[in-house]
């Protein structure tokens, strides 16, 4: 059974730093994603990676997060710096091992999703 489990998540001050995981059972898919939610908001794309190293982010966490894949250890990794208080979300893991997998940040295009991990961000 595939499975994605996301931690790493927490409470920190304004302009601190988290390191997000997302262990993958079913090995680095060709798309990974992160994404966010808020209560009362729809979920969000924040950054994903394409196996040819390819990385997309949204333009809210551009030059603060940063997003990377361990082949080797089945884990996606998200590291965010300088985090705002609007960075506060749940924030999950999601693949695509389609063959022709395009990414992106449309909840559409992944098919597995991890059950999130809280940040919150306090000023």
């Amino acid at each position: 059974q595939v499975q994605l489990v996301e931690s790493g998540g927490g409470s920190v001050q304004v302009g601190g730093s988290l390191r997000l995981s997302c262990a993958a059972s079913g090995g680095i898919a060709g798309c990974m994603g992160w994404f966010r939610q808020a209560p009362g908001k729809e979920r969000e794309g924040v950054a994903d990676i394409r196996r040819s190293g390819l990385t997309r982010y949204a333009n809210f966490v551009k030059g603060r997060f940063t997003v990377s894949a361990d082949n080797a250890k089945n884990t996606l990794s998200l590291e965010m710096n300088s985090l705002k208080p609007e960075d506060t979300a749940m924030y999950y893991c999601a693949a695509d091992w389609s063959i022709w997998c395009s990414g992106g940040f449309s909840t559409q295009n992944y098919k597995y999703w991890g059950q999130g991990t809280q940040v919150t961000v306090s000023s």
